[in-house]
């Protein structure tokens, strides 16, 4: 997997975002039609770098590269369309993403094969030939000494090069279809591979996955930089997870000076909509899953696992929480503030913009941009970040807040933390493939410590991280008990639950998979519309 690299595919991306984003800037409705037609040749001349087999080809690829980062689709192989067909209806300044998200632009696919296993030059010949011995199918045999599969025998299992003393047989397998939770990669009648949006939950695995950058998503750039360009009202929320996406020397100073630089007229932490959905998830979990309604809570800030849960688990919805994820908690809080402004999210995940399609969704949150996107706007900009830093940072949410996208165990007797499988992703992929691996896998444990005083009631013990104190209260408010914490436990066998909180529920150690603990919440998926 490709993802954390700096490759071509990831600069000629990003090249391809600073021209659009450039576009949008410039924002000249007479010479837009000549403009978006030039980029395409700026990008590729005798005098850049050649990386396809042609310049021509190179060219249509950056075409249809051109369209999805303008919002618009790919265009179809069967009839004549022009490369500004449809420009003047995403020449607008509040385009909303529409289906599908992720696409393959065929020129660029090589069509891999999408399965299959051939002996390499490094076949010894061995005496042994254990690949013949465990085909069930008889698919190897010996030809000029080196063993040979008969690919219409083989049925692909893999025996061969499991027991294959040199490693001499190689796995061939396209690298989007490896990476895809759900089986959504396909392929057309050309061999290509296809998106099946049926089964895609469009979490962007495959996209950061293709070494030949064939798979792409639609933007918004273009209409927000429009939207900057024209002076509007436009706040941006940005996701905790900026730390490292722009560089190691780069702070939240600097992001949220180069941002100011940019056009958005105030910055927002998205971490405050996780304050507030912490709050909101543990009022649900008393509620229901302490007074035995419900065995278990799912939920999570993942708009693909609530993809993946409505499409491939439909009858978990009602473990599904309903509260809201802390991009639209945040967005709604800002819109009651300013309700005249329009709200960018700013996040490391191509899969929010499947949130954003959202009909529930689309009044609160106007654009949704990834890192990678915003790096081509500062680059249409001239903006180096290293150069900007403003005279205070980010003071909206808590240090849990921010922490609110990761994992890991929790100190018994001295912390509160919240556990959540992590959604922090670098700047060229999303939400991953893990979010096809089920519904149960470690996330957020709401357990409390509890024991017994002198009269034989259960008590609690608080345990506190800077900033949990509103976590805390509004638990206390709850369950009308003082101090409820959410705690790790040592290895015991799970108490029910009662009504009067959540009992103590113990770390069981689970790596995926399996059935959760009675009470242990994995809060891995939000299904219903209304999430955020």
């Amino acid at each position: 997997m490709m993802r954390g690299i700096n490759t071509t595919v990831r600069r000629l991306r990003r090249k391809v975002f600073e021209e659009v984003a450039a576009l949008g800037f410039k924002a000249e409705a007479d010479t837009l039609c000549d403009d978006m037609e030039a980029i395409p040749y700026a990008l590729v001349n005798d005098e850049t770098e050649q990386y396809r087999d042609s310049v021509y080809r190179a060219r249509a690829v950056v075409r249809e590269q051109v369209r999805l980062a303008m919002g618009l689709s790919l265009r179809p192989e069967d009839k004549p369309v022009h490369l500004t067909a449809g420009v003047e209806a995403s020449n607008i300044s509040d385009k909303y993403y529409e289906p599908p998200l992720m696409q393959v632009i065929p020129s660029a696919c090589m069509r891999c094969e999408a399965k299959g296993y051939e002996v390499s030059n490094m076949c010894k010949g061995c005496l042994a030939h254990p690949c013949m011995e465990v085909c069930p199918k008889g698919a190897i045999s010996m030809v000029n000494g080196k063993s040979h599969i008969d690919q219409e025998k083989c049925i692909k299992c893999g025996k061969c090069k499991s027991v294959c003393p040199y490693d001499a047989i190689s796995k061939k397998e396209r690298p989007c279809a490896k990476a895809c939770g759900v089986n959504a990669i396909e392929s057309d009648k050309m061999g290509r591979a296809y998106v099946n949006p049926d089964k895609c939950v469009s979490c962007g695995m495959c996209m950061v996955s293709c070494p030949f950058g064939a798979i792409s998503d639609k933007s918004q750039i273009f209409q927000l930089a429009r939207a900057l360009s024209e002076g509007e009202q436009i706040i941006a929320e940005i996701a905790p997870a900026f730390t490292g996406q722009f560089g190691d020397n780069i702070n939240a100073r600097n992001l949220k000076a180069a941002l100011e630089e940019l056009g958005f007229s105030q910055v927002y932490e998205v971490a405050l909509g996780a304050d507030i959905g912490a709050v909101a998830e543990a009022h649900h979990y008393v509620e229901k899953v302490a007074t035995g309604e419900l065995p278990f809570l799912l939920t999570s800030c993942c708009p693909s696992w609530a993809m993946l849960a409505k499409k491939y688990f439909p009858d978990m919805i009602d473990e599904v929480s309903q509260e809201l994820t802390p991009m639209v908690a945040t967005a709604r809080t800002i819109k009651k503030e300013h309700p005249n402004a329009k709200v960018v999210f700013i996040g490391p995940c191509a899969a929010k913009k499947l949130e954003a399609m959202r009909r529930t969704v689309r009044s609160d949150v106007d654009f949704v941009v990834t890192f990678e996107e915003l790096q081509g706007m500062f680059d249409a900009k001239g903006i180096d970040l290293s150069e900007y830093e403003a005279e205070s940072s980010f003071h909206n949410a808590t240090g849990a807040g921010r922490g609110y996208g990761s994992y890991g165990p929790c100190h018994p007797g001295d912390e509160v933390r919240p556990l959540r499988q992590s959604c922090h992703r670098r700047s060229d992929g999303n939400a991953g493939r893990n979010a096809g691996r089920g519904q149960r896998q470690k996330g957020l444990r709401l357990s409390e410590k509890a024991g017994k005083d002198a009269s034989g009631r259960h008590r609690r013990r608080a345990g506190r991280a800077p900033g949990s104190g509103g976590v805390l209260r509004a638990l206390e408010q709850t369950t009308g008990r003082g101090g409820g914490v959410l705690q790790r436990q040592p290895k015991k066998t799970p108490a029910p639950l009662s009504a009067e909180g959540v009992q103590s529920h113990q770390e069981y150690g689970h790596s995926g998979g399996g059935a959760a603990p009675a009470g242990c919440v994995y809060l891995r998926g939000r299904i219903h519309e209304g999430r955020g």
